[in-house]
């Protein structure tokens, strides 16, 4: 399978995989100067560049392990989904959920790219669902208390 990539701006890294069992690739930041994160705010970062996803599939978002971990920075809709059919840029929601201010380098892998199939399904309405073990029982009722 293959990705298409447009370079938006020369300086533009183009994702990689960091080794060769990784289930996603590594986007970039596209950036002129550090872009500083305060503690909560949040910033749309750009990574340079345009993808056209192949045929069936999504692009998944994801945050990097290692700047949630050490920063608390993560992707705030984790995870982002890109549309087969989404031609613009790619930006990374990235917030600052932790403690300092946390300074994003140009080039710096911000995000991770997870290319998904998708399955489309069609909606029908119906008057009541098949009923289950578990029926309506939410949050922690399979274990624990509910919410």
């Amino acid at each position: 399978m293959r990705l298409r990539v447009e370079r938006l701006r020369a300086d533009a890294r183009l994702p990689v995989y960091a080794t060769e069992g990784a289930a996603g690739l590594d986007l970039a930041a596209a950036l002129d100067a550090p872009l500083t994160l305060a503690p909560g705010a949040r910033a749309a970062v750009p990574t340079g560049l345009a993808i056209q996803l192949p045929p069936g599939t999504e692009g998944q978002v994801r945050p990097r392990s290692g700047l949630a971990a050490r920063h608390g920075v993560t992707v705030l809709n984790a995870p982002g989904t890109i549309d087969e059919d989404y031609r613009g840029e790619v930006r990374v929601l990235l917030v600052n959920l932790g403690a300092e201010p946390y300074a994003i380098e140009p080039g710096e892998r911000i995000a991770q790219l997870v290319v998904a199939p998708v399955t489309r399904v069609r909606c029908e309405e119906v008057g009541a669902l098949d009923a289950t073990e578990r029926g309506v029982g939410g949050f922690g009722s399979t274990g624990r208390s509910e919410l």
